[in-house]
């Protein structure tokens, strides 16, 4: 009898362990469902389906983890499971992820509903999985049916240009090429122009993902070719050229274009992966540089990147000493914003108050920064990471820092023992501001930035996001040298927007006034008022009329709009449109097509 409670928790336990992983494995196959499902609208070029697909997997998760919580307050009463059942909890979860293909996100989705249930106390490695306790190496697909990670072929039986072409055949893409072989014979001369004729090793082979990678209007095939100790990196991306009809677009050799494919600054990849890690340790050998939580978070797997992001700052200062400081650069009205110098990344917080002449809520700053999380972001604005409950410790928190914290957000910060706790933040990569880039930087710099900002703001437009305050402090310059948007809090619809040309004076007196002498509405945007603020400098100055002279008149922007409101989308590429094959291989493409004509100029990266 003295037994029966433990055996009755132990059963509690058990069923409550069993109840979240069916969540768990819920939420994946609607994962993978919509992966699969993105082939299907690729291949008849449904666009807009493809972007509400996207937005809508985003959602996915949290409801999910919504759904689980809510079982478990109906059915076990969680609430009120004390901290002995909840360690067993754990432990049998343990024991059902023993042969699960995805451990390691069942392993988050585990921390994603305790973190709804428990207590912050709770939140350490007895009771959620602070450290992981299931390894992801070398798991396999074993079912006979399955595809495998990756595939291997051998280009020394049929040669490279027929082993490429197989590569391609092989993806079953409904739609036909408008001409595989010449496509193919531009890979085959692009990589010789590369890397020369080389020596085929004996172990001469190439390995490709089983599953394209699907975003905006492409396709990627994924892959490594191996001769001897050489490991070459490429991606190649595929294009409806014509309604219904496919091309390979070019062949990417170099790691930096792979590694601005999979930016934080991208939308996140539609791909199907029954082994996630296995796809991960994978594109970790093509990309060795980038963590292994930005590579969850680029194939879709965000929340899973945000749980190893996590351990990475716990790691990270367990091994550093340096303390948090405010950021350098122009203080904002609606953000404070703080970093640590030995780590890349910088960390937001919505201030309490926002001083004239801003007129928002923190409500409406959140809902801007899950429209950017749900849009198409083209490489042109930064992903954020969202945190409740961080706990810093107070050692490491500059006294400046912390003073300010007081100030401007005391709603969001509580002190606990040795802790400050964060009851919420966003985290986004950390970039040179632009404005600094401008500032210290030679001819050559400014030349390069403007000519990246003016793209950056062209091609957001062309995916129907106006950024509101277009100041340089609100862009930042990656290390890849491209200009991205951060700052979120003023972004609208393009389509939202009235693009207004600026009336003429009626009188001298209106003339002369520094004020405008004409009314303004809350969704009026004045383009060739843009110059007053972004062209002090005279080497700005330069360096923007000889690029983008276009960008302070008023037609552009509507034409953008126009384009928009028909429904159509522009093509984006996130690569130099110079290594496009119909570009750099023109004598190969005898006729060239008229697709793009009646669309905008598309600018690149």
């Amino acid at each position: 009898m003295n037994h029966f409670p433990k055996l009755l928790s132990s059963q509690i336990g058990f069923d409550v362990a069993q109840t979240m992983l069916e969540g768990f494995d819920r939420h994946y196959r609607i994962f993978r469902d919509a992966a699969i499902h993105a082939k299907t609208l690729f291949e008849v070029g449904d666009w807009h389906g493809l972007q509400k697909l996207a937005r809508d997997r985003i959602a996915s998760y949290d409801d999910r983890v919504q759904e689980c919580v809510h079982q478990l307050e109906d059915e076990y009463d969680a609430e009120n499971i004390d901290g002995e059942v909840w360690q067993q909890i754990k432990l049998h979860y343990i024991g059902l992820l023993t042969t699960h293909r995805q451990p390691e996100c069942a392993e988050t989705f585990f921390n994603s509903v305790s973190c709804k249930i428990l207590h912050r106390s709770y939140f350490n490695n007895d009771f959620i999985f602070v450290r992981p306790a299931i390894s992801t190496e070398y798991i396999e697909n074993d079912e006979p049916a399955a595809k495998p990670t990756y595939r291997a072929y051998y280009p020394g039986t049929d040669g490279l240009a027929a082993t490429l072409e197989r590569v391609v055949t092989n993806f079953q893409l409904d739609p036909p090429f408008e001409d595989l072989t010449r496509d193919v014979a531009c890979v085959v001369q692009s990589i010789r122009e590369a890397f020369g004729v080389f020596d085929e090793a004996p172990n001469f082979q190439i390995h490709v993902l089983s599953s394209l990678f699907y975003r905006n209007k492409a396709a990627y095939i994924v892959g490594r070719i191996i001769n001897g100790d050489a490991l070459l990196p490429f991606a190649v991306p595929l294009r409806h050229v014509k309604p219904g009809v496919l091309a390979l677009d070019t062949v990417l050799l170099k790691r930096e274009q792979l590694l601005v494919i999979f930016s934080f600054s991208h939308s996140y990849f539609l791909v199907d992966m029954e082994v996630p890690s296995a796809y991960v340790e994978f594109l970790r050998t093509v990309m060795p540089a980038k963590p292994k939580a930005e590579i969850y978070t680029s194939v879709g797997l965000q929340k899973q990147g945000k749980n190893l992001f996590y351990r990475d700052l716990l790691h990270h200062l367990k091994h550093s000493s340096d303390r948090f400081i405010v950021a350098p650069g122009i203080k904002g009205l609606v953000m404070l914003v703080f970093t640590l110098p030995s780590f890349p990344y910088v960390f937001k917080l919505i201030k309490d108050n926002f001083p004239p002449p801003k007129e928002t809520t923190r409500a409406q700053i959140q809902q801007k920064y899950l429209l950017v999380k749900r849009h198409d972001r083209l490489g042109r604005m930064a992903d954020t990471l969202e945190y409740s409950s961080v706990a810093l410790p107070l050692a490491r928190l500059d006294e400046t820092l912390l003073r300010e914290l007081e100030k401007e957000v005391p709603s969001l910060i509580e002190y606990d023992g040795d802790n400050l706790v964060i009851r919420h933040m966003y985290i986004e990569r950390r970039m040179i501001p632009l404005n600094l880039f401008l500032q210290n930087g030679n001819d050559d710099d400014i030349e390069h930035g403007i000519k990246e900002y003016g793209n950056a703001v062209k091609e957001l437009i062309q995916a129907n996001i106006f950024p509101g305050d277009m100041l340089y402090k609100n862009f930042g310059v990656t290390r890849h040298g491209r200009v991205v948007f951060y700052d979120y809090d003023e972004i609208e619809y393009l389509t939202d927007c009235n693009v207004r040309a600026v009336p003429a004076p009626r009188n001298e007196e209106e003339e002369m006034s520094d004020e405008p002498w004409y009314a303004v509405g809350p969704h009026d945007i004045f383009p060739e008022t843009y110059g007053t603020f972004l062209l002090g400098d005279p080497r700005v100055r330069r360096s923007f009329m000889r690029h983008h002279a276009d960008f302070f008149e008023p037609e552009l922007w509507q034409r953008y709009k126009d384009f928009l409101l028909k429904g159509e989308l522009p093509d984006f590429f996130p690569y130099d449109q110079s290594v496009r094959f119909c570009v750099r291989y023109p004598e190969r493409f005898a006729e060239a097509t008229d697709a793009e004509a009646n669309e905008p100029n598309v600018r690149v990266a």
